[in-house]
């Protein structure tokens, strides 16, 4: 009997030996975090530069007909 608690009790320490030490006996190693940098987008215009082009064209036309009207006079 007494070499069965011996055993049992040999198997138990050995037991929670191995649990005790299942990571290892290394230190942690902490990779760092994975971080995304994104371009931000080239600024543009706030408007298409069609209306740009079709506000200049419009501003001469409309000075060319108010010319037009002072000469006439």
């Amino acid at each position: 009997m007494r070499l069965t608690t011996t055993l049992a009790a040999a198997a138990a320490l050995a037991v929670s030996g191995f649990a005790a030490n299942a990571g290892g006996l290394a230190p942690e190693v902490m990779e760092a975090p994975v971080v995304v940098v994104e371009e931000p987008a080239p600024a543009g215009s706030s408007i298409n530069s069609t209306y740009v082009i079709v506000g200049v064209l419009a501003a001469l036309l409309i000075a060319a007909a108010v010319n037009a009207e002072d000469d006439d006079e």
